[in-house]
Protein backbone atom coordinates (compact mmCIF):
# COMPACT_ATOMS: atom_id res chain seq x y z
CA UNK A 1 0.00 0.00 0.00
CA UNK A 2 1.65 3.32 -0.91
CA UNK A 3 0.90 6.66 1.01
CA UNK A 4 0.98 9.58 -1.37
CA UNK A 5 2.48 12.64 -0.16
CA UNK A 6 -0.25 15.48 -0.37
CA UNK A 7 0.35 18.01 -3.67
CA UNK A 8 2.46 21.27 -2.59
CA UNK A 9 1.36 24.50 -2.50
CA UNK A 10 2.85 26.84 -6.04
CA UNK A 11 5.02 28.15 -2.01
CA UNK A 12 6.22 25.27 -1.15
CA UNK A 13 7.11 24.02 -4.34
CA UNK A 14 9.22 27.27 -5.17
CA UNK A 15 10.63 27.26 -1.42
CA UNK A 16 11.81 23.43 -2.32
CA UNK A 17 13.65 24.35 -5.32
CA UNK A 18 15.48 26.91 -3.75
CA UNK A 19 16.42 24.52 -1.43
CA UNK A 20 17.62 21.90 -3.62
CA UNK A 21 19.34 24.62 -5.57
CA UNK A 22 21.13 25.78 -2.41
CA UNK A 23 22.27 22.14 -1.77
CA UNK A 24 23.47 21.83 -5.37
CA UNK A 25 25.39 24.79 -5.13
CA UNK A 26 26.86 23.85 -1.66
CA UNK A 27 28.33 20.65 -3.40
CA UNK A 28 29.67 22.00 -6.02
CA UNK A 29 31.73 24.51 -4.04
CA UNK A 30 32.72 21.76 -1.73
CA UNK A 31 33.96 19.75 -4.73
CA UNK A 32 36.84 22.88 -4.88
CA UNK A 33 38.00 21.58 -1.45
CA UNK A 34 41.36 20.91 -2.11
CA UNK A 35 41.96 19.00 1.30
CA UNK A 36 40.06 15.52 0.63
CA UNK A 37 39.86 15.30 4.62
CA UNK A 38 38.13 18.20 4.87
CA UNK A 39 36.10 17.89 1.73
CA UNK A 40 34.61 14.62 3.57
CA UNK A 41 33.85 16.90 6.47
CA UNK A 42 32.24 19.14 5.36
CA UNK A 43 29.80 17.29 3.05
CA UNK A 44 28.63 15.48 5.97
CA UNK A 45 27.86 18.72 7.51
CA UNK A 46 26.00 20.16 4.44
CA UNK A 47 24.13 16.33 4.58
CA UNK A 48 23.68 16.39 8.20
CA UNK A 49 21.97 19.99 8.67
CA UNK A 50 19.96 19.34 5.32
CA UNK A 51 18.52 16.16 6.68
CA UNK A 52 17.79 17.33 10.43
CA UNK A 53 16.06 20.71 9.04
CA UNK A 54 13.95 18.52 6.34
CA UNK A 55 10.73 18.25 8.69
CA UNK A 56 10.09 22.09 8.88
CA UNK A 57 7.11 22.90 7.14
CA UNK A 58 6.67 26.96 8.31
CA UNK A 59 7.88 29.45 5.05
CA UNK A 60 9.35 31.55 7.98
CA UNK A 61 11.59 29.29 9.36
CA UNK A 62 12.46 27.65 5.90
CA UNK A 63 13.89 31.47 4.48
CA UNK A 64 15.38 31.72 7.43
CA UNK A 65 17.38 28.35 7.12
CA UNK A 66 18.17 29.56 3.09
CA UNK A 67 19.69 32.56 4.39
CA UNK A 68 21.73 30.47 7.02
CA UNK A 69 22.93 28.15 4.56
CA UNK A 70 23.56 30.96 1.36
CA UNK A 71 25.98 33.45 4.14
CA UNK A 72 27.59 30.05 4.60
CA UNK A 73 27.95 28.87 1.21
CA UNK A 74 29.16 32.55 0.35
CA UNK A 75 31.84 32.41 3.16
CA UNK A 76 33.09 28.87 2.07
CA UNK A 77 33.23 30.43 -1.20
CA UNK A 78 35.07 33.72 -0.17
CA UNK A 79 37.38 31.43 1.50
CA UNK A 80 38.28 29.50 -1.45
CA UNK A 81 38.80 32.11 -3.57
CA UNK A 82 41.06 33.30 -1.18
CA UNK A 83 43.65 30.86 -1.46
CA UNK A 84 43.46 30.30 -4.63
CA UNK A 85 40.83 27.55 -5.47
CA UNK A 86 38.87 28.69 -8.02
Amino acid sequence: MSMKQPALTLKQFMLRQEVLRLYREIFRTIRRVPDPGSRTELQEWARRDFRGNSHHTDETTIKMMLQYGRRSLTELQNSLNLSGNK
